[in-house]
This record gives C-alpha cells, sequence and structure tokens, in this order.
C-alpha cells in the first residue's frame, strides 16, 4: 500500500505539480465531487430520506437554490484570484472552492437559462450537458494543448508525418473544436464532445440532419 501512495505522489508531482498544472487539476476535482455530492443530495432531499438534511429555506419558508452559493463562491475566489493573487497554500485553496462553485453553479443551468425551477422536468437535461460540456472543457485545460498535437502525430506518423506537421494539427483541432460547436447546436452534445477528440464523428453529426420537431 505504501508502495501504491508513494508511486501516486511521484506521479502526481511529475505529472500534475511539476508542469504548474495543479490548480487546473484541483478546479477539476473540486467541480467534479461538488457537482456529484449535490446531485445526491438533491435526490436523497427528493427521496424524503429522514436523516438526510433537508432544502435550505428562510424563515418565511423561501427555497434557497445552491447555485446561489455556488454563485457566491464564483465571486469571492475569483476576486481572490484576479485582484488578490494568493500564494501557496491560499492559491489552492481558491481553487478548490471555485471548482465546488462551478459544481453548486452548473447543477442548476437549466434553471437559470429557463428562468424558472426545471430541475426534476425534462428541460433540466440541460444542466447535465453543461456540466459533461464544462467537465470536458477543463480535462483539456488540465492535459494541455501541446498533449493533443502529440497524440496526433504519434497516430499519423504512420503515414509519414513529420515534426513540421504541427501547424497542420492546429487547423484540425480548431476545425473539430467548430463541428464540436455545430453539434451542440443541434443538440448532439455527446457528439460534439466526443468530436473535439475525434474529428471525423464531430463530422457526422454535424453533416446529419438535426431531427425536426412536430
Amino acid at each position: 500500500m505504501d508502495r501504491v501512495i508513494d508511486d501516486l505522489t511521484r506521479a502526481y508531482d511529475r505529472g500534475i505539480q511539476a508542469p504548474g498544472k495543479e490548480a487546473h487539476f484541483l478546479v477539476l476535482l473540486a467541480f467534479l465531487c461538488s457537482f456529484g455530492f449535490i446531485r445526491t443530495s438533491a435526490h436523497m432531499i427528493r427521496a424524503q430520506v429522514s436523516w438526510w438534511p433537508g432544502n435550505v429555506e428562510t424563515k418565511g419558508g423561501t427555497h434557497i437554490h445552491h447555485m446561489v452559493w455556488g454563485i457566491l463562491l464564483l465571486i469571492l475566489t475569483g476576486y481572490t484570484g484576479v485582484a488578490i493573487e494568493p500564494s501557496s497554500p491560499w492559491q489552492e485553496i481558491a481553487a478548490i472552492g471555485f471548482g465546488i462553485g462551478l459544481g453548486l453553479t452548473l447543477d442548476e443551468f437549466a434553471l437559470w437559462l429557463n428562468l424558472k425551477d426545471v430541475y426534476w422536468q425534462e428541460q433540466g437535461r440541460q444542466s447535465i450537458d453543461a456540466v459533461i460540456v464544462a467537465a470536458t472543457l477543463l480535462s483539456l485545460a488540465l492535459l494541455g494543448w501541446s498533449f493533443w498535437i502529440d497524440v496526433y502525430q504519434a497516430l499519423l506518423e504512420p503515414l509519414g508525418w513529420r515534426e513540421e506537421s504541427t501547424p497542420i494539427l492546429i487547423v484540425i483541432q480548431a476545425a473539430a473544436i467548430g463541428l464540436a460547436v455545430v453539434c451542440v447546436r443541434k443538440g448532439r452534445i455527446f457528439a460534439g464532445i466526443a468530436g473535439v477528440f475525434v474529428p471525423v464523428i464531430g463530422l457526422i453529426g454535424a453533416l446529419w440532419p438535426a431531427r425536426s420537431t412536430p
């Protein structure tokens, strides 16, 4: 067990901390944990689990949505990061707070998009889509642009591509992002996300006719 912990620690130091990606990693991790916790909490409250704390309400009975706390966290940590630029460990704490605020806010994305409580309705799916897109973008930021260039070069090297192909690969990736946007606008969220990684999927999703609404 100690050896596993040592291996993980070295991997974290080499792959996350040394390249200066710790803040990216903490935001992503806190975001996923925050979303997972608050979504589980919402299901527990809806199921009326007796031992689980209920909704937060004012004395007048007004339900305070958890996105309120998320927005406050985003404001606080965002201002701290921009205006104060804290050093370690406060920078890491701010990154965690930002990730938590992001998770709490995007879990109710459908609410502030539709300006009404649609959390358990069909439109509430928009919150899940927003979280998937955000998690994908955060993962891309964590891995870095050079990672995808290396991946493409490794895949295309058998075809005779060389190091000088980097500008072409950048164009391909930019096109993939554009196709992903088209897929998302057509409602094909998963095709858009997959298309960022595999441009062919994005191309198919973008060219495939949109479903006609009755």
